[in-house]
Formats: C-alpha cells, structure tokens, sequence
C-alpha cells in the first residue's frame, strides 16, 4: 500500500505559478512511477505529468508542456509539479498517483491515489 498526501492548491491569477506537492508513505516510495492527474468540473479525470522512479524519464500532456515541471526528491518521499504561466483551463482537482511501472500509471491502470488539491486559476 502507498499512501499519497497532495497539498499546495490554491486560488491564483492567470499568468501566476504553483508548486504542488505529493507526500508518499508505505510501500517503498523510489521504487514507484509517480504522476498527476487533473479533473476539472465536469469532466473526466486527464493525465498531467509523471515521472519514472530513478526522476530520469518524464512525461507531460501537451497542454502543459513547456508550463510545467515533474521532480521529485525519493530522500524526502516527495514528488512535486512547478505549475507556471497558469492559464484559467488549468482549474481542475489534482490528484498524485503512484504505480510499481511507469506505463500503467500512463493508463490509469490501478494506480495508487491521493486526495486531491483545488488549484484554480482566475482570469
């Protein structure tokens, strides 16, 4: 079992920038593929971003590539998404997941999952 703990939403201006962050406990956290996903109201729930255990391999979905940045720090078992130049689409719930391959995290495919945390971004 992972246990995920997102935090760092908020309210912010278009043009303005986030940093969210995932806090994961149990199961061993550097062995997992961890991501994002977003869901804004009314709509299913999309990819965003992940990133391969080692932090070697990322990858985004094209509406935020070049505005947003995967890392993660396995010393402190935190992943983090830098969100910059936010655009008002950007509003949804973002959720971290975690799963043991990269490509079924890709897929939704039974991944691990936290709260969720409102960033929502005015115009």
């Amino acid at each position: 079992q992972v246990q995920l703990v997102e935090s760092g939403g908020g309210l912010v201006q278009a043009g303005g920038s986030l940093r969210l962050s995932c806090a994961a406990s149990g199961r061993t956290f550097s062995s997992n593929a961890m991501g994002w996903f977003r869901q804004a109201p009314g709509k299913e729930r999309e990819f965003v971003s992940a990133i391969t255990w080692s932090g070697d391999n990322t990858n985004y979905a094209d509406s935020v590539k070049g505005r947003f940045t995967i890392s993660r720090d396995n010393a402190k078992n935190t992943v983090y998404l830098q969100m910059n130049s936010l655009k008002p689409e950007d509003t949804a719930v973002y959720y971290c997941a975690a799963n043991s391959i990269l490509l079924r995290l890709l897929r939704n495919d039974n991944n691990y999952w936290g709260q969720g945390t409102l960033v929502t971004v005015s115009s």
